[in-house]
């Protein structure tokens, strides 16, 4: 317990920090150098989101929106130190069960409009996590919150039905109160996740099963409100007026507009100055590199820790003419996804997307360096998960080897070639282009005489429902992104309640209590929260074992590629887990986008004042 409490206190220490002080704009109308006068961010868009429902969204494109409109009870910086939001100030019980959240007064629920609906209070947060909490709502976040909330799976799966029990409750107006079910020490760093937003309640039994179809349906609380939602036209969000901190609010308007084509008209459209951000895909970034007008409006992104990994399907739904059931054999044979896991050369698939450095984005586990680390020692590198860290998975004599065993151990069982279904999402070019890279080099490798990869294009609306979330593929490029600060967060997609592969169904690891083997190596390292060192080296082995295994093949982490934008990267907050690296809130548009060396220094000093804040923060 004192290794417990020791690693909460450090913890609590270094997310109390201060304001990030960001400079308001200077009195009487004076623009401050290099701001535009006018703060208006244009942007354009091709996949539309499916709901404004963020109790029960887990897509990034639909809570990036809600963190806009709705706060969290904390929030972090620019250099990702904690700050007090909703919540003024927080305490944790003795023996770390209980947290207890003192509101801020005086928060305004507004309607689409900016008429007040409510103040914001405690019930809210109480409200919020019912709704989550009942499993008619198909909250897909729900088993977030209920990992961690005193019966809160319980009353998930109906076996209890008294929400009293649920470790959540408003002690009174300002007063939270969360029951975890055991010391959670990366609890704090959970808020900002959707499942821990509040709502109104009396709003909530108003709307009804129309809450969140669209902007009207919806109360806003956040930097921003919802003004105009017209699907696959056009959406636009104007500052609250209404807002707590809504000095802190440059951007006045965000002007988001639908098209099918953006990921290829936007560099065009930037440079004409229609919109103030836009990606460079990687076929037209040499273009951009040599020619020195454009240059100058083009940068690098820092990469983020969303994890992107190819998963294969243990579960396959797809249609017949695809051979699901062949798939289905082939996939449960260990050999043959590890023929497909060193066949894959994922350096030559990065180069669609980053041309000029592939090397900084590839990824050889599931969770990214510098999420955590143990005493230095960074998660990646602890136990049997170092090994894979530290090798790449490309082996074309391996592949080989895997090849001739699983034909002999499939003779009879599966036919070939085995047809791989492999969807991508028409709206990414570089996404296109590496299906393209994947196909002709796995074949080229492995023969097309033992695989048959089929590339599917699908639109990019409902791109998730449709395809990973229904089954409908063998193999595709996924991704997630940690919800909180610990290890566990990156097993999430890969757990019975998961809508990424399903791995739980794979043939061949089932033990004696009727799990998985990964199953049972992650409860493991889940239920153990007093000894540190112990969960996360538990975690590591469970990593490592699933990679060995080849469940997916791990490839690398988000953001990269190129720029061109009016937005400073180094003033959004800043936060490997939660909403808050979404928010507008603290940003001014530029005059002047920032180019490559711009960037470079900028990373440079914002490294430097971040090391300086967390250390402060510590203090």
């Amino acid at each position: 317990m004192k290794k417990l409490m020791a690693f909460m206190m450090a913890l609590v220490v270094l997310l109390a920090g201060c304001s990030n002080g960001s400079k308001k704009p200077v009195d009487g109308g004076t623009v401050e150098e290099g701001i535009a006068a006018v703060q208006e961010y244009s942007s354009v868009y091709s996949g539309e989101v499916t709901t404004l429902n963020y109790l029960t969204t887990a897509s990034t494109n639909e809570f990036a929106i809600a963190a806009n409109l709705v706060d969290t009870l904390i929030d972090y910086d620019k250099y990702g130190v904690v700050q007090p939001a909703l919540a003024t100030e927080w305490k944790i019980s003795d023996d770390s069960l209980i947290w207890t959240f003192k509101l801020r007064e005086g928060v305004k629920w507004v309607t689409h409009d900016g008429k007040e609906y409510a103040e914001v209070v405690a019930q809210d947060f109480v409200d919020a996590m019912k709704y989550i909490f009942d499993s008619r709502n198909d909250s897909l976040t729900a088993n977030i919150a209920y990992s961690v909330i005193k019966n809160g799976e319980k009353f998930y799966n109906g076996e209890i039905t008294d929400f009293e029990q649920v470790g959540v409750k408003a002690i009174d107006k300002y007063t939270l109160e969360y029951t975890l079910e055991r010391p959670t020490p990366y609890f704090l760093s959970m808020l900002t996740y959707v499942c821990f937003f509040p709502v109104n309640g009396q709003f909530l039994a108003e709307v009804g099963d129309k809450f969140g179809t669209d902007n009207t349906n919806l109360l806003y609380n956040g930097a921003y409100i919802m003004e105009t939602f017209e699907p696959q036209t056009r959406r636009i969000l104007v500052a609250n007026e209404s807002y707590w901190d809504k000095d802190n609010i440059f951007i006045k308007k965000l002007n988001y507009t639908y098209n099918k084509e953006a990921s290829t008209l936007a560099p065009e459209l930037f440079l004409r100055g229609e919109i103030d951000y836009a990606d460079i895909p990687s076929t037209v970034l040499d273009e951009w590199m040599k020619d020195p007008e454009k240059k100058e409006k083009v940068r690098p992104n820092r990469t983020s820790f969303y994890s992107y990994f190819y998963a294969f399907n243990f579960d396959p739904k797809f249609a017949a003419e695809y051979e699901p059931e062949n798939w289905k054999a082939a996939v449960n044979n260990v050999n043959f996804r590890k023929s497909l896991f060193h066949a894959l050369d994922r350096k030559a698939a990065m180069l669609t997307e980053e041309p000029y450095d592939s090397e900084k984005r590839i990824s050889n586990t599931i969770t990214p360096k510098n999420l955590v680390d143990l005493d230095g020692v960074d998660y990646t590198q602890l136990g049997s998960l170092a090994e894979f860290a530290n090798t790449d998975s490309y082996n074309k004599n391996l592949a080989l080897e895997f090849k001739e065993k699983a034909l002999a151990e499939l003779e009879g069982k599966a036919t070939f070639p085995v047809k791989v279904l492999m969807p991508y999402n028409t709206s990414l070019t570089e996404w296109a282009n590496r299906a393209q890279v994947i196909e002709q080099q796995l074949e080229n490798l492995l023969g097309t005489d033992y695989i048959d990869i089929i590339i599917d294009p699908k639109p990019p609306t409902g791109f998730l429902k449709e395809v990973r979330r229904a089954g409908n593929y063998a193999f595709l490029e996924c991704n997630w992104g940690p919800d909180y600060a610990d290890p566990e967060t990156y097993t999430d997609p890969f757990g019975p309640d998961g809508t990424y592969n399903w791995p739980h169904l794979a043939e061949g690891y089932k033990e004696s209590n009727g799990k998985n083997k990964y199953e049972n190596m992650v409860d493991e390292a889940k239920v153990e929260v007093i000894d540190i060192d112990k969960r996360y080296k538990l975690f590591a082995e469970a990593e490592a074992f699933f990679i060995d295994q080849a469940f997916v093949i791990p490839y690398a982490v988000g953001g990269g590629g190129y720029t061109a934008s009016r937005l400073n990267p180094f003033e959004s907050p800043y936060s490997p887990f939660g909403v808050s690296g979404e928010r507008f809130k603290g940003q001014r548009i530029m005059e002047k986008p920032m180019n490559s060396e711009q960037f470079s220094q900028g990373l440079i000093n914002w490294e430097k004042e971040r090391a300086e804040a967390l250390k402060a923060a510590g203090q």
